[in-house]
């Protein structure tokens, strides 16, 4: 009788770092001049952002601060 030879089960957090440093090197990556001017763009956008809820939600106050008397 053959004897079937034991096949070891892939360790499943080894297979995901692996799988994991072979994805990160096929990215793209930014120069860190784009990076910078990316990172500046959000913070802008972020800021931009923040004013206009700032205000909605001031304006919301104020209407439902008239309306509540």
């Amino acid at each position: 009788m053959a004897v079937k030879a034991k096949k070891k089960k892939p360790n499943a957090i080894q297979a995901f770092f692996r799988e994991t440093i072979i994805e990160l090197g096929k990215v793209s990556w930014p120069t860190w001049t784009k990076a910078r001017q990316l990172s500046g763009l959000v913070i802008l956008v972020m800021i931009f952002v923040g004013i206009i809820l700032g205000l909605t939600d001031g304006a919301a106050r104020g209407l439902l601060a008239l309306l509540i008397g």
